[in-house]
């Protein structure tokens, strides 16, 4: 297995990465990778922290060819990182700089050479084991504790060819992410399929409006925004002018249909929505504003039994059991009912978290908010209660709207107003730390 099994993937030439200072070519970038290499810490595992995605690309690329597997972790918070260092002590961490948020064996960027703008040998074959554990890829937590899920070599790399076939990325794409590269669809998009598609991928992170501008300002060629529901919303309240894009695709969470109308109209592109986990990776897509059913990617095989739903690919080890409640349309063809932690039966009538949650937030004045469950007895919900970001409107307004979309058995009891809301870097919501905030916010009041 070679990284670029052959030219229509991937050429040497071509440029990979936009960085500020350039835009080095994929084998430029592949013989930097290798003084990195020469340059890691003997270890089995390596804790990949980089921010920078020219810094992430090139240490995923060095942890290959010294046969090391790289662990991502779900966030970059000191007790997940020495959770992860506890259960595999024979690791390193790679950072962009400074001193890693837990102890451990670490290297930084800084003390690395810098990709060479002198011209390199053209190469774009590097020998890796289609068997090799090349990562392990840590759910979120949004549903519980993080769980690993190891990936093989041959695992990413087909997976990053079914994407290449759904969307048709090649040379003239760079694309954008928004995403951090150590979540699964961040590892798909924006470091796996660029090296096998030919396009560029912008280097670094950006996050708030104005750098997302500026990142696609940057870019040549038909530009790509990868992201999620909750930059696409924060971009589409900035009223920036934006440059010309392609297409904006976006996955970790439901995106609304009204949310992705008012991006199509301020980008003038389709939005496409992702959908997948880290166990399984990227397995079906839609046109968000033109279609409510998901087009399964080529290769994958799904069956609905009641209420569970398993997937088959050729290049996943084993089925996996999706979280979420699905309905076949035909064998191609789905609609996506929810998650089956988001149901809830209170008082003899059923809702469900997701669908509460998107009634919040679409209030005018609300700017963020989350349903939860903070009681049980015996397993069963008692209560509902609710955590939102709304600084020009009063609890009594917003329970006043709600009233009117929900049965009154599901209305928070109580509703707090809070600051902010601790999404991660994907914009999804950990539960633990959503129901420490709702516990402290509580015992305040």
């Amino acid at each position: 297995m070679t990284l670029c099994p052959s030219p229509q993937f991937a050429i040497p030439d071509t440029p990979c990465l936009v960085l500020d200072d350039g835009a080095p070519s994929l084998g430029e970038s592949l013989h930097c990778a290798r003084d990195w290499a020469a340059q890691l810490p003997r270890a089995k595992y390596l804790v990949l922290l980089c921010e920078r995605r020219s810094h992430f690309i090139l240490g995923f690329l060095a942890a290959q060819m010294n046969g090391m597997t790289v662990l991502l972790p779900p966030s970059r918070a000191p007790g997940a990182i020495r959770e992860i260092l506890d259960a595999y002590p024979d690791s390193a961490c790679l950072v962009d700089d400074g001193p890693p948020p837990a102890a451990a064996v670490v290297r930084n960027c800084r003390d690395f050479h810098p990709i060479r703008s002198a011209r390199q040998p053209a190469s774009g074959e590097v020998s890796v084991p289609p068997e090799h554990v090349a990562a392990i890829v840590f759910t979120s937590g949004s549903t519980g504790r993080p769980r690993p899920n190891p990936k093989t070599w041959a695992s990413l790399v087909h997976g990053a060819r079914l994407a290449i076939r759904r969307f048709g990325f090649d040379s003239r794409h760079c694309i954008i992410a928004t995403v951090p590269p150590q979540h699964m669809y961040g590892l798909e998009t924006s470091v796996m399929l660029p090296l096998h598609s030919g396009a560029r991928v912008h280097g670094g992170l950006p996050f708030y409006p104005e750098d997302i501008r500026l990142a696609l300002e940057r870019c040549p060629g038909r530009r790509v925004l990868v992201t999620t529901p909750i930059h696409l919303r924060a971009c589409v309240s900035a009223n920036l002018d934006w440059p010309a894009v392609e297409r904006i695709i976006s996955a970790t969470a439901p995106l609304d249909k009204t949310l992705a109308a008012h991006a199509e109209d301020h980008f003038k592109a389709p939005v496409m929505e992702i959908y997948g986990c880290t166990e399984a990776g990227s397995l079906a897509s839609r046109h968000t504003t033109q279609e409510d059913d998901w087009l399964l990617y080529d290769d994958f095989q799904m069956t609905v039994h009641g209420e569970h739903c398993r997937v088959t690919a050729a290049h996943l080890a084993e089925e996996v059991e999706l979280a979420d409640v699905i309905q076949l349309k035909t064998a191609r063809r789905f609609e996506l009912l929810g998650r089956h932690a988001d149901h809830i039966n209170l008082a003899g009538k059923r809702a469900s978290l997701a669908d509460l949650t998107a009634r919040l937030t679409a209030i005018p004045g609300v700017v963020d908010g989350a349903f939860l469950e903070p009681a049980s007895v015996n397993g069963a919900t008692t209560r509902m209660a609710a955590l939102v970001v709304a600084p020009g409107i009063s609890e009594a307004r917003i329970l006043e709207r709600l009233r009117e979309q929900i049965d009154p058995v599901f209305l928070p009891r109580p509703l707090v107003k809070v600051a902010s809301l601790p999404r991660n870097a994907t914009g999804k919501l950990p539960r633990t730390e959503l129901l420490e905030l709702y516990e402290r916010q509580v015992m305040r009041r």
